[in-house]
């Protein structure tokens, strides 16, 4: 028989606390089977493409 796995409180701190350490702003958790997902009340930035897109055409224009 199978054993269920146990999500932990201590695991779902851990992935909280990676994802504000990554920038993004936690609005909800939810537990789906044996995984943790992550909601955000914040809508994704487009900074980093943009900045890569900068990068890159620097990159060709010389």
């Amino acid at each position: 028989m199978a054993r269920r796995q146990t999500i932990t409180q201590a695991a779902i701190s851990r992935a909280v606390k990676g994802a504000q350490a990554a920038g993004l702003k936690v609005g909800r958790v939810e537990i789906e089977g044996s995984r943790i997902v992550l909601y955000s009340g914040e809508e994704a930035r487009s900074e980093p493409a943009a900045l890569l897109d900068g990068w890159k055409a620097k990159r060709h224009a010389g």
